[in-house]
């Protein structure tokens, strides 16, 4: 939660769900952002620290994506206790989570 807890990561998490499995370099993610790439080092490597960004370094460049897999783990942790286990109370989640175009 702390990693999503900043305005920047959180729009960097955010353009890299966006981007889908092809991700974003991180000078593009610099640039979109308006930040520095020193001070998007640290913001990309708290994201991957939580395991909600990958990184794979590709010559000089280095391309991050979201880690699906560990947003989905997040999302689970966070709707766990949702509803006080009645699911019709949540059933409205699964249609936002069903990624309906």
């Amino acid at each position: 939660m702390q990693a999503l807890g900043h305005e920047t990561r959180l729009s960097v998490f955010r353009m890299l769900v966006k981007a889908g499995p092809d991700g974003l370099m991180a000078g593009e993610i610099a640039q979109g952002c308006g930040v520095p790439s020193s001070t998007m080092s640290h913001h990309l490597a708290n994201l991957e620290r939580a395991g909600l960004a990958a990184s794979q370094r590709e010559s000089r460049v280095i391309r991050y994506r979201a880690d699906y897999a560990g947003m989905r783990q997040l999302l689970a942790f966070l709707m766990e206790d949702c509803c006080q286990g009645d699911p019709l109370l949540c059933a409205d989640f699964s249609e936002i989570a069903a990624c309906k175009p």
